[in-house]
């Protein structure tokens, strides 16, 4: 978010303090989301930039002042652009930033209708989100379906096309140029999945042509950074399983969209709060366990009342109201706490009602032993409790999906009772579409068996027991950083530096202390991206892999971020025909 923060003051911001007068800012949905995520409307001010608006709607002349464009190079853009100069000019001049490099047929017609108010013309090479500190997307949900679904074969070549683009922004953005690997395609029912290959295949082209065009007219060698793509396929588990980390338990169970969290205060007003990174206490508490959760914020606001001298006692809601009215000077603070209060009553609730029967045979079939460690023999006589008990279809789904995984799929008529049993006649592709994953469904017949991939041994590792399984993409990461990635799963599309190491080789060069962050940095990088979708487990393995090993940053990222119940319906919708013409395209139409 930094990054992003500084080119766009570098290039916009710096381009238009040249001029004195105060400027409007006009913004397309995509860079309206990209401007969100790393600044606020006082970092603009700041600036000199008194207005935003929005592109496409209409808005009135304000002929004394000169319009900054920042939008992404699309003929919608382009349109909406040339509208507010073609017949009548709104604003005095145009200062015009693209996100992404621009076609020379949309340049030319812009040159065409309104070449004499355009002031600067500028590609800012930002075509992706920086959603988290360590997290990015290309804000592109739709590339699920165009990627995976029978239907989209022609979108699916476009996708894949603009993902890679996305890619090398962000590669551009961190002044990286990595080595880029993938894994293995896999191979199902006679077709083969490579969707990885062809993605390493575009951003290794992609990269190489950008860093042949670098601005200083020389050729950029490969830095101490790797780039790995996988496919949501290579890990069916971990995006369905009942979580009971804060962030990923809070996006599964309460209905939280756009980050933004909707709840009642005890007078019954409405409020909301946004769950991001300017909360503090949401950054630090956000990968912990629900039950440490629960434990630190009574602590936490005892701490205030404290300093306060105010009664012990227990922590409630309309507790947290009064002390806020006797103490304005920590209005904020109490506020920020009353929020994660709210929030964490509310995913207890979900937790004590049904969640918590749900996750010891969730656990125990993902993991395939129990608390014990005993081997489950018989995954069957753990889900029939899920199936008997009145659960909700897709807590029911769920379980019937973790049974099928343990077992690498099951047979035909076994899949039919399961089907009948959930009552989803109607809507077996929740189950069944998985297979356009490349995730077995249905076990075949078959001399040589279906080889599981090993998993590191985390059996001395302190876990809670509700919790003890790792997500697939902690290994990676994990055997990444030591270089113990298998080249024959992992074939090189493009080698990294021979010095690559991201345990540590480079950091022990190091002669000052300097901040964790300042040190990663001068560390190597571990860029993941995963196509189809990254949940909030795998977000989190990142910032538990970097906080581990120190010397490498481990950044993830994929087209969208995935809850459990979306993927669902992600999957349910891969069969369907579509009936209109959808653009889920961002960087390119």
């Amino acid at each position: 978010k930094r990054v992003v923060w500084q080119r766009i003051k570098e290039t916009i911001i710096e381009d238009c303090k040249k001029s004195e007068i105060w400027k409007i800012l006009i913004l397309d949905h995509f860079t309206t989301k990209l401007l969100s995520s790393c600044c606020k409307m006082s970092d603009l001010m700041q600036e000199g930039i008194t207005i935003v608006e929005d592109l496409y709607k209409s808005r009135e002349p304000v002929l004394e002042m000169k319009a900054i464009y920042f939008m992404t190079p699309t003929a919608k853009c382009v349109d909406a652009f040339i509208g507010d100069f073609k017949l009548k000019p709104k604003y005095k001049a145009a200062y015009v930033y693209f996100t992404d490099y621009c076609s020379d047929e949309l340049f030319n017609k812009m040159k065409l209708y309104c070449g004499k108010y355009i002031r600067v013309c500028k590609e800012l090479n930002i075509s992706f989100l920086p959603q988290e500190s360590q997290v990015f997307t290309c804000d592109n949900p739709g590339a699920f379906r165009s990627i995976y679904s029978p239907h989209c074969s022609q979108d699916k070549v476009n996708t894949l096309e603009t993902l890679a683009a996305q890619i090398v922004t962000l590669c551009a953005t961190l002044d990286e140029n990595p080595g880029v690997r993938y894994k293995k395609e896999t191979m199902l029912e006679n077709t083969t999945l490579d969707n990885a290959k062809q993605l390493a295949a575009l951003v290794d082209y992609k990269l190489t042509k950008h860093y042949d065009m670098d601005d200083n007219g020389k050729k950029k060698g490969k830095t101490q950074a790797q780039l790995l793509i996988i496919e949501r396929g290579f890990d069916p588990v971990t995006p369905i399983l009942h979580e009971l980390t804060y962030q990923a338990m809070a996006y599964d169970l309460v209905p939280i969209k756009n980050d933004t969290y909707k709840y009642k205060s005890k007078d019954g007003s409405e409020k909301e709060a946004l769950l991001n990174e300017d909360d503090q206490l949401w950054a630090r508490l956000r990968h912990m366990h629900i039950a440490e959760v629960s434990e630190q914020i009574p602590k936490l606001v005892k701490e205030i009342s404290a300093n306060k001298k105010q009664p012990d006692g227990k922590i409630t809601i309309s507790g947290l109201s009064q002390l806020m009215k006797k103490m304005p000077h920590f209005r904020k603070q109490i506020a920020q706490k009353t929020v994660h209060l709210n929030l964490t009553e509310d995913c207890m609730n979900h937790f004590q009602k049904n969640v918590e029967k749900l996750c010891k045979a969730e656990q125990d079939l993902a993991v395939g032993s129990d608390v014990e460690g005993v081997k489950v023999k018989d995954p069957m006589r753990t889900l029939l409790p899920v199936l008997l008990h009145p659960h909700g279809t897709y807590d029911k789904i769920r379980a019937v999906l973790l049974y099928i995984f343990s077992l690498n799929g099951t047979t035909e008529e076994n899949l039919n009772k399961l089907i009948q049993h959930v009552k989803i006649e109607e809507d077996r592709e929740f189950i069944l579409n998985w297979r356009e994953l490349g995730v077995p469904i249905i076990s075949l017949p078959s001399f040589f068996p279906m080889r599981r991939s090993s998993r590191r041994d985390r059996t001395q590792e302190e876990t809670y027991s509700l919790s003890r399984w790792t997500p697939v993409i902690k290994d990676v990461m994990e055997d990444a950083v030591e270089n113990k990635l298998e080249t024959k799963e992992w074939p090189h599309q493009s080698e990294c530096p021979a010095a690559w190491n991201g345990s540590g080789a480079v950091s022990a060069r190091q002669k000052h202390k300097a901040s964790s962050q300042d040190e990663r940095r001068s560390g190597s990088r571990l860029i993941i991206f995963v196509i189809g979708g990254i949940s909030y487990s795998e977000m989190r393995s990142a910032y538990q892999v970097t906080q581990s090993v120190k010397s490498c940053e481990v950044i993830i990222g994929s087209s969208h971020i995935v809850t459990p119940m979306e993927l669902l319906d992600d999957i349910q919708a891969l069969s369907k025909p579509t009936t209109t013409k959808e653009t889920f395209t961002i960087v390119k139409e």
